[in-house]
């Protein structure tokens, strides 16, 4: 739903549906479109990539997906990092979101290297966190309203840049740990 929703410009085009970043569509349009327009792809691509059943019954369709995942994400990054250069929102917005961008590209990079290795558990782990990061586009859409009703505008997109993948990156790395403990303690001595 949220990746169907963040194409609303399409619609109703960029300044009526997202005015506090409009500004990118005019000063920096590669980079706005190509982020606007492909992380949702990424977003609407990722629950295919952690859908078991699909990853064994059809393991093509899930390297194929994997692939459009990963270029999605290396051009949406990309478009990213260079509007996170280019804020008007401050160095504390610029810093959060450019740091986001560059983790989502190195941890993609990092996880499809593993998977190419045939280090599937490795690669497993670093898709947990890459999951991890796309979804910060979803719990950036449940807080900005939050934030912006009650810190304004400024502040609550400084905060949004961090809160919205910070804690989920956190809870990627607390769940990974969690299932390796298990994992070892079911393991022989």
């Amino acid at each position: 739903m949220i990746a169907l929703a963040s194409w609303r410009f399409l619609v109703l085009g960029v300044e009526l549906s997202m005015p506090f970043v409009a500004y990118h569509a005019l000063e920096r349009p590669v980079a706005f479109y190509l982020h606007v327009g492909l992380a949702p792809v990424a977003l609407a691509l990722l629950p295919f990539q952690f859908w078991r059943g699909l990853r064994r019954r059809r393991p093509g369709w899930h390297r194929w997906i994997g692939r459009g995942y990963g270029v999605a994400i290396l051009l949406s990054g990309l478009g990213g990092l260079k509007m996170a250069i280019g804020t008007t929102s401050g160095p504390v917005a610029g810093l959060g979101f450019g740091l986001l961008a560059l983790l989502w590209l190195g941890v993609t990079g990092r996880g499809i290297w593993l998977a190419m290795q045939g280090r599937i558990a490795d690669h497993r782990r670093w898709m947990i966190r890459l999951g991890a990061l796309t979804f910060a586009a979803v719990t950036l859409r449940l807080y900005l309203p939050l934030l912006f009703a009650t810190l304004g505008e400024e502040a609550g997109y400084s905060l949004v840049a961090w809160v919205s993948w910070v804690p989920n990156a956190l809870l990627a790395e607390w769940f990974i740990r969690r299932k390796g403990k298990a994992a070892m303690a079911r393991q022989p001595v």
